[in-house]
């Protein structure tokens, strides 16, 4: 494993300032992590950022001789659509790498489909329709209040506390709003109650990490229990700093199983590979309602993927090994 070296892709965050840039340049958080890790594991490595500019990225490719990748492209350009070309680019390179592969990026991002899916498939998710401009066509069997989210947005991009509509007179106003930065919205049914981050890691047979859960129980009543932009990104705000993870003792085994037991289901639907996470909410009455699907989730040291791996008895630097031997094994002999 040692002689291999390793490509490390990702792309370029934005500038300090712009919109949204708190979440753009965790990349870099990942990449000086991930590359801390592999000088310590002997591991030859190089940074490689991605770019529209294609030739230039396949001459850097091949003239640094890498034989395989660690993939932390989220976007190009910022452009939450094009995730899955740099793992398409690779795939054509025939360079094997990390995480899952262009098509299973392409149909976890978009909010819409992964729905359809979940749906076609009997996995419970929320009541949702999707709004692309014009007037609202509320679904049957739809309940307020809503949540709503852009259809091909992550990292809470878009989502703050003026997300959550209780009554439908004051929807039009906010998805218009919503519409006009973002595109089409997906306005789903907002379900109040506990959520948790479940990790997985492994390929073929993933192994599920320890149960996390997003504690909210220090917000007061006018807040909405979400995970907003303020809540992931803003050090300085509230919710940031009222909404700490933790590993709870408290679950109900049968319960514990069955978020399990979707969250490989999931793995499996959207033919994930090496690692994601998924993200669930479990309501008042114990039904549980699968929120998100993360098929490359962040790989921070402070991120919640890497948190649940430590809280498995592995640490970041082993962590990274695991990637390797993963992926090692998709080398050609």
């Amino acid at each position: 494993m040692k002689h291999l070296k390793v490509g490390i892709i990702h792309n370029q965050p934005i500038p300090k300032g712009e919109p949204n840039w708190e979440s753009s340049v965790d990349v870099l958080a990942q990449v000086e992590a991930i590359e801390t890790a592999l000088t310590e594991l002997g591991q030859p490595r190089v940074r490689i950022p991605f770019s529209r500019d294609l030739a230039a990225f396949v001459a850097t490719v091949k003239e640094e001789g890498i034989d395989l990748a660690f993939n932390l492209c989220e976007s190009v350009d910022e452009d939450p659509l094009l995730i899955g070309h740099p793992a398409a680019v690779l795939e054509l390179l025939g360079i094997p790498f990390t995480g899952s592969s262009a098509m299973a990026l392409l149909l976890s991002t978009d909010k819409l489909t992964l729905k359809r899916l979940l749906g076609a498939s009997g996995l419970h998710t929320p009541a949702f329709f999707l709004y692309e401009g014009g007037e609202v066509l509320r679904p049957a069997g739809l309940h307020f209040p809503v949540i709503l989210k852009p259809r091909f947005q992550d990292a809470s991009i878009g989502i703050e506390q003026e997300s959550v509509v209780a009554e439908i007179a004051d929807l039009l106003p906010r998805l218009e709003a919503l519409y006009g930065q973002y595109g089409a919205i997906l306005v789903e049914e907002y379900i109040a109650g506990r959520e948790f981050n479940i990790s997985l890691f492994g390929y073929p047979q993933p192994r599920v990490m320890p149960l996390a859960e997003i504690d909210f129980s220090e917000f007061p009543a006018d807040l909405h229990r979400i995970v907003s932009y303020k809540g992931k990104w803003d050090e300085e705000s509230f919710e940031y700093n009222h909404s700490p993870r933790c590993f709870p003792n408290n679950l109900p085994a049968p319960v514990q199983q069955a978020m399990r037991s979707m969250s490989q289901e999931c793995f499996t639907l959207f033919g994930l590979r090496d690692y994601a996470r998924v993200d669930l909410r479990l309501d008042d009455q114990g039904g549980l309602y699968i929120l998100e699907i993360n098929a490359n989730p962040c790989l921070s040291p402070d991120g919640g993927f890497a948190a649940a791996v430590a809280e498995n008895k592995m640490n970041y630097t082993e962590m990274v090994g695991e990637f390797i031997r993963l992926v090692a094994l998709r080398v050609p002999l």
